[in-house]
């Protein structure tokens, strides 16, 4: 069925400037078609009294996007014996070694970078024998 905006919002009980907020925010799909000719369907409908029955459960709208992300996101499958991965490895130092799975850690590649960068940075700032609490360590 297709439905304006101001049907939409008449049947979910929300103003059409929510709808539009919701659109902004990732939270609900945008209308299909264009300009003059978009208009919204049953599955913007559920979507939208989805999310108004979990605001009226007292969820914010931050934590409803991250209920909508998760369900977007394919399932990670626990790991098995004899399964693939791809593994990012961090050599920090001679027998110190960070293992990464970035799939499984949810991890951006630049998240990856940042995590490495810190583990790096702390690693050396504990090996620095300038530091004060590292000095007492080596008496």
């Amino acid at each position: 069925m297709k439905l304006s905006l101001q049907q939409l919002s008449e049947r979910a009980d929300v103003p059409g400037r929510t709808v539009r907020f919701y659109i902004q925010k990732g939270l609900l799909p945008g209308p299909e078609g264009e300009k003059r000719g978009a208009y919204y369907t049953d599955a913007h409908l559920a979507e939208l009294l989805r999310i108004r029955q979990w605001q009226d459960t007292g969820l914010s709208l931050d934590a409803i996007a991250g209920l909508l992300q998760a369900r977007s996101a394919p399932p990670v499958a626990p790991a098995r014996p004899g399964a693939i991965e791809v593994r990012s490895h961090l050599i920090v130092a001679d027998g110190l070694e960070l293992v990464v799975a970035p799939e499984r850690a949810g991890l951006t590649q630049a998240q990856l970078r940042s995590l490495f960068r810190s583990v790096q940075d702390a690693y050396e700032a504990l090996c620095d024998p300038q530091l004060p609490e590292n000095a007492q360590d080596q008496d």
